[in-house]
């Protein structure tokens, strides 16, 4: 990553962080907060060290490492647009737009008209023949060094620790190469290649020779390892740590099923990935990686995984996940450590996950016909929001995409979607317009709900992996708003008078008001007084949103974020009449919510005033903590 480091430097995209500092909060921390600055830089951290105690917490062992860490190499637009079209590359893309065009022309079965037409279209064809892996052949650099037997220790990796909470050190941006299984038909007799995958999950450090493999049940990676356990044979597994940013961003792409991530990276690039043979399973990975872990699964071994605070901010439960026993680790003679954070928004995912919309559009247009753009905001955390703009050229064709988007591939992890005609503000920049335009032409009946799929990760759902979904047409009119005008103290005493536990309320301005309330539960869920609310407030507004005590009901950002996060429409949505009342606190007993509510993300007071100590928190002030939930 030597050269991407250059790349980075030449761009004025990097900063280098001499200070020691600890692979266990301190780097993340300092990350974090980088990340979240409007000119924030990628971070190359040239000197981590591990504070161990020993048999007293005032002795110390300091443990140094000679691997750089490398953080935040997407966590800007700028650097995103570098990376996919200036770096490493044998195309010439201005920017990330025009490689989503390419992608339509591909996907556009239309004959070309005309010789320059038809001509272009061949090239295009021609591009195509980068999309397939090639072998490496010769000494590839990620196995100038070679661990195995009593050398291989994964605690000499830097690996991080980012969150006080987290069950371990975890492994955040490692490209996980899997293979399924060669299948036989006995009736055709016709054999099933092998198929390939790329994904990126988080891997915890179990000892020095195992990991923990936290797969999601949805992906292709989980889906290989049932195979493997109908069989009982052990599952190869290599993790590859960086070379090509390129790589990882791949991982985390929405491949339809069974197809390599990595041919993106050749249609991207313009030249075939070339991966070399892992020493000691039968995979195969990209060969200018700085690092790679291999070893097998055993499927039927499992092991408690986590706590981890994750993308959405929350942190998710101890949970049984398979462990990976390693068997080799190669490397380059000088590797750097490629790493991530995640927790509140806006993070290096808000990025990456910009890219994979440009890309993906043309793709979901071929499959969900009417749809003109779409956005997944970063405080929706991706598959908890997404915003559509749709052509309506027929009655109900917004429920139509919305049935597409609650059934179609990973969008069918989506729980809120709201859908505007082609006349409404950008989907990607001022959402204060886009919200009120959506408001001008929203009253409950256009909320529709329904139940389905929805993330693992989810903590709100009343059933695992099921959640309610909701979706908001505002493709049509404006419509006539006759809500009468009251001043937000008369309203915080006539709630008072019915739920007392209603600690205060903003009203979002508008037409069509939002009332925000802040609550502190005792003896009741909020909604059990929702038909008083209905019979003494439905003049002066139709949206009801009730939050915990402790939120800010004016950083609409943050709300936005704990609201999608917070909330299972089949239980916390209650519609009466014209008005709706939405229940987006914590939930427990009063709810009959069985499950541990999680803790967010929170930074360790006594790691910020060590950075700050250290001069390392320029530009982070209170208002900047608050704004993003930090402490």
């Amino acid at each position: 990553m030597y050269d991407l480091i250059s790349f980075l430097q030449a761009h004025n995209e990097l900063k280098i962080i001499d200070t020691p500092l600890d692979i266990e909060l301190e780097i993340p921390h300092l990350a974090y907060l980088e990340v979240k600055k409007q000119d924030s830089k990628a971070l190359l951290f040239t000197k981590p060290i591990h504070k161990v105690s020993k048999n007293t917490e005032s002795t110390q062992e300091i443990l140094t490492f000679d691997i750089p860490v490398l953080m935040n190499v997407f966590g800007s637009f700028k650097r995103l647009e570098l990376i996919a079209t200036k770096y490493n590359t044998n195309r010439n893309f201005n920017n990330i737009e025009s490689i989503a065009k390419e992608i339509k022309s591909l996907l556009n079965p239309t004959p070309p008209k005309g010789w320059r037409n038809l001509l272009a279209k061949l090239q295009d064809i021609y591009r195509i023949r980068h999309i397939l892996p090639k072998n490496y052949r010769g000494n590839a650099p990620c196995q100038e060094v070679i661990l195995q037997g009593d050398s291989i220790n994964l605690f000499s990796l830097p690996i991080l620790k980012t969150w006080e909470e987290d069950g371990g050190r975890f492994i955040t941006m490692g490209q996980i190469y899997t293979q399924s299984l060669e299948t036989h038909n006995d009736t055709t007799h016709h054999r099933r290649a092998p198929a390939n995958n790329m994904g990126m999950y988080r891997l915890q450090v179990h000892s020095k020779q195992t990991l923990l493999l936290h797969w999601q049940i949805h992906k292709d990676g989980a889906h290989f390892f049932h195979e493997y356990k109908k069989a009982n044979k052990k599952m190869p597994v290599s993790i590859a740590i960086g070379g090509d940013p390129l790589y990882a961003w791949c991982g985390q792409a929405p491949m339809p099923p069974r197809m390599f991530e990595l041919m993106l990276y050749g249609l991207i690039r313009g030249k075939n990935p070339r991966l070399v043979s892992c020493i000691s399973n039968t995979l195969r990975v990209p060969y200018d990686c700085d690092i790679v872990i291999e070893g097998f699964v055993d499927v039927n071994e499992f092991a408690p995984e986590g706590k981890f605070g994750d993308h959405t901010g929350f942190y998710t439960p101890i949970e049984n996940y398979p462990v990976m026993q390693v068997s080799t680790i190669t490397m380059r003679k000088k590797p750097v450590f490629a790493a991530t954070v995640v927790g509140k928004p806006p993070l290096e995912d808000k990025y990456m996950g910009f890219m994979t919309e440009r890309l993906f559009l043309p793709l979901l247009q071929t499959s969900v016909h009417g749809l003109l753009d779409y956005a997944m905001p970063e405080n929706g955390v991706f598959h908890n929001l997404i915003l559509a703009k749709i052509e309506t050229n027929y009655p109900a064709q917004s429920l139509q995409i919305m049935h597409s988007f609650f059934g179609l591939g990973q969008l069918s992890f989506v729980k809120h979607a709201i859908f505007v005609d082609s006349n409404a503000p950008s989907l990607h920049s001022n959402y204060k317009i886009l919200c009120d335009y959506i408001l001008e032409r929203v009253s409950v009946k256009q909320l529709f709900t329904t139940k389905g799929i929805c993330d693992a990760l989810d903590h709100a759902s009343e059933e695992f992996g099921i959640s309610g979904k909701l979706a908001i047409d505002a493709s049509g009119q404006p419509l006539n708003f006759a809500f009468q005008n009251i001043d937000s103290k008369v309203l915080l005493e006539k709630m008072q008078s019915i739920a007392s536990e209603i600690e205060s309320l903003h009203i979002y301005p508008h037409k069509n008001p939002i009332i925000l309330c802040r609550i502190k539960k005792r003896e009741y869920p909020i909604l059990f007084y929702a038909k008083r609310f209905y019979d003494e407030l439905k003049e002066y507004a139709s949206f009801f949103i009730f939050i915990d005590s402790n939120e800010d009901l004016q950083n609409y950002y943050l709300l936005i974020w704990r609201i999608v996060n917070s909330i299972d429409t089949a239980r916390d949505l209650k519609i009466i009449e014209s008005c709706a009342f939405l229940d987006a606190t914590s939930k427990g007993v009063l709810e009959n919510y069985t499950r541990e509510w999680p803790r967010d993300t929170l930074c360790t007071h006594q790691v910020l005033e060590s950075l700050q100590q250290k001069r390392l928190l320029e530009g982070i002030d209170s208002e900047f903590l608050e704004k993003f939930g930090i402490v």
